[in-house]
């Protein structure tokens, strides 16, 4: 294997989060790999059921690749781009032959929009796909583990199309000097803009949206915002509609580089055929040079700046930058699942810590049962947020404080009895994961986005008297490679060997 070769190969498997793990065939003969009168797919399928659960034929002479965007199953001609200590990474030039379970896909966008994965593979394969993927990273960490702990099965998206709740809309253009297009990036492009009019993930009111505000724009000649040259007047338009309510927030992000009245285009968005109400309509100002949606300067254009979503019998006030879950339909499984988890709480003296509480959602669905809620989160909008929702859902037992969790929980005088973890993608800060640790509370639950880092953090859980319990993936993002997983951990104690790991992580002697 070399860097430049061109190489075919049979997907044997893929990791989380999106590697596809390409073992490739020898030069000599590259039909090698395939049985007699069988393509790679059939060959593959043949080998996935003489194996049992395993999909993977490793054998010491074989090599492998790492590609992105690919299923299990497929055979393909891909381009080797890097190679180090005999690991290669490639890029896919053709699929020679489909995998055995991939179907055509529901969106003519797939491919060439970067915003799915697995939209070529059946619902119940991709969940089958994602539940491995999770397991076989808890199983590198736990199999370490001398307590016993329930896997449970993946739990499915309640909707799997039209899920979600908000979108954020390029403007640019998908070729070189084309026409105006909004959608999303291009699969692997910075600049390339695909306009997504026939998207799935959302639901009819997003395409018509969409459709009438390019339309609108493509006859006015509105130049975009170049990301090389800086020039231009249209940047994003962000879309938001609660799922359960039905009402729509729009945002049109802009420069200020050209003076337009916006009084026609909000005219057009009102005058559309939607089945959701539309709640508001803003002109947001951004010049910022960096390609992020931010606000220097916000208009009303109609209605107000915010909306209202229900989800489990509470109800949220979401402006268009609040974080709140994508997808409120699989936020009610996700929030149900951890409550689950949390079990019974003694309410009488109860203090729980919810760790990066984002809009306090999960803090306030514990409200009923507990003394005190104290939730923790950085994003400063984010806290104001919640407190206005607990105060909008009648709860004032809970409290907010803005700050980073890592120097915050010096701060806070309530000892935990009972804590709830739902950090960023990156982890929590080792730091921060010190102090949790001191606490040594019974039980914990932690929600994560992110399996990978779920997995670091378990290992310094383990290593200082907690075991897991229970861990199951719940299925947030259909048809994309995320996935979040909820695990209940409980205090079994320390002795040894693994006291001495409590020192090191807590710096106590």
């Amino acid at each position: 294997m070399k860097k430049g070769q061109v190489r075919e190969g049979i997907v044997r498997d893929v990791k989380f989060p999106n590697k596809g793990n390409v073992e490739l065939l020898p030069l000599k003969d590259r039909e090698e790999g395939t049985a007699p009168g069988m393509s790679a797919a059939e060959t593959f399928a043949a080998e996935a059921s003489a194996m049992g659960t395993s999909t993977t034929k490793m054998t010491s002479a074989a090599e492998y690749c790492t590609v992105k965007n690919v299923l299990p199953g497929q055979k393909l001609s891909v381009m080797i781009t890097k190679v180090r200590k005999g690991k290669g990474e490639g890029r896919v030039l053709e699929v020679l032959e489909q995998a055995p379970d991939e179907v055509e896909a529901p969106c003519p966008h797939f491919g060439s929009c970067g915003g799915c994965t697995y939209l070529a593979l059946p619902y119940e394969k991709q969940l089958a796909l994602k539940e491995k993927q999770v397991k076989e990273l808890l199983d590198s960490v736990l199999c370490r583990q001398e307590e016993p702990w329930v896997w449970e099965p993946i739990k499915a998206s309640p909707r799997q199309l039209g899920y979600r709740n908000k979108m954020e809309f390029s403007f640019g253009d998908e070729v070189k000097d084309g026409p105006l297009a909004l959608g999303m990036h291009k699969r692997g492009s910075f600049y390339d803009i695909v306009s997504v009019r026939d998207c799935r993930i959302v639901d009819e009111d997003y395409r018509r949206i969409l459709k009438g505000t390019l339309d609108y724009f493509t006859a006015e000649k509105a130049a975009f915002f170049h990301r090389l040259t800086h020039q231009g007047y249209l940047r994003h338009l962000l879309v938001r509609k609660a799922s359960h309510t039905g009402e729509i927030l729009i945002a049109l992000v802009t420069t200020t580089q050209e003076n337009r009245d916006l009084a026609a285009f909000r005219d057009m968005l009102l005058g559309l055929p939607l089945e959701g109400k539309i709640a508001g309509i803003l002109h947001i100002e951004n010049d910022s040079v960096a390609d992020v949606v931010q606000s220097d300067r916000t208009e009303v254009l109609y209605g107000q700046d915010y909306f209202y979503e229900e989800l489990l019998g509470l109800r949220f006030k979401v402006s268009v930058f609040s974080f709140f879950q994508t997808n409120s339909y699989g936020a009610e499984v996700l929030y149900r699942t951890a409550r689950e988890y949390i079990g019974e709480l003694k309410k009488e003296g109860c203090v729980v810590y919810d760790l990066y509480s984002g809009t306090g959602t999960i803090a306030q669905l514990m409200a009923p049962v507990a003394e005190k809620v104290i939730g923790v989160e950085i994003v400063e909008e984010a806290v104001e947020a919640a407190k206005k929702n607990a105060q909008l859902n009648g709860l004032n037992n809970c409290e907010f404080i803005a700050g980073d969790v890592l120097k915050v929980l010096d701060e806070i005088e309530e000892k935990p009895d009972f804590i709830i973890l739902d950090p960023p993608r990156d982890r929590i800060h080792p730091g921060a994961l010190q102090k949790i640790i001191r606490y040594g509370v019974e039980r914990l639950v932690y929600i994560s986005c992110k399996p990978t880092s779920l997995v670091r953090d378990l290992e310094v859980f383990l290593g200082n008297g907690y075991a897991v319990r229970r861990a199951v993936a719940v299925d947030q993002f259909p048809w994309t490679s995320g996935i979040e997983t909820v695990v209940m951990m409980e205090r079994c104690g320390l002795s040894g060997k693994n006291q001495n790991k409590l020192q090191d992580v807590t710096g106590e002697n």
